[in-house]
């Protein structure tokens, strides 16, 4: 059987939307993937001293403090700072709560790409440009905050391990992008 004119185009149109498929699925995985982080990252910015006190006795309870004395120290630094700032001044962690949100409104605005990811695909280019800035910021700011390296490398990570999966967002939006124009062509 030979295969001409518009069943061809029909043929290449049946092959073409499985992958769409597949490729849609993997997005909207990667994409839930990213989202959950930004809440993650959001919601635990709001009992900020709570979680650095847990932090701190679980790494004093661990021993930690025999064999990395560094982080013990700086925790309990941190520590230290967050109940005096809580204790005397709280209105400064009202910072941190818009730090939260605006993580909040970030994943949200991920609502876009999983909707329609071909439309929206410079809401993932805002996120590289956002991870890319982590890593300048980081490099700044923690000298100037007395921020130790090793925490900075920390920071520096986020953005690292946050522009990954948004590359391969990308990339699989492209891909459709192709196959939809192929589509359309035909």
């Amino acid at each position: 059987m030979t295969v001409t004119g518009t069943g061809a185009s029909s043929l290449a149109e049946a092959a073409a939307r499985p992958e769409q498929a597949v490729l849609l699925r993997r997005v909207r995985a990667w994409l839930i993937v990213f989202i959950i982080g930004l809440v993650l990252s959001g919601v635990t910015a709001f009992p900020l001293t709570t979680e650095v006190r847990w932090g701190h006795e679980l790494l004093v309870a661990w021993g930690v403090d025999s064999w990395l004395p560094g982080l013990v120290d700086w925790f309990a630094r941190v520590r230290e700072g967050l109940d005096a700032t809580a204790r005397d001044y709280p209105f400064i962690a009202y910072g941190t709560d818009w730090l939260a949100f605006a993580h909040l409104v970030i994943a949200v605005a991920f609502w876009g790409p999983f909707r329609d990811p071909v439309r929206n695909v410079w809401v993932i280019d805002f996120g590289l440009i956002a991870c890319a800035g982590i890593i300048p910021l980081a490099l700044i700011a923690g000298p100037v905050r007395d921020i130790p390296w090793g925490w900075s490398l920390i920071d520096m990570s986020f953005g690292v391990f946050g522009a990954i999966p948004l590359l391969l967002v990308r990339r699989m939006i492209k891909r459709l992008e192709a196959l939809q124009a192929a589509e359309a062509s035909a």
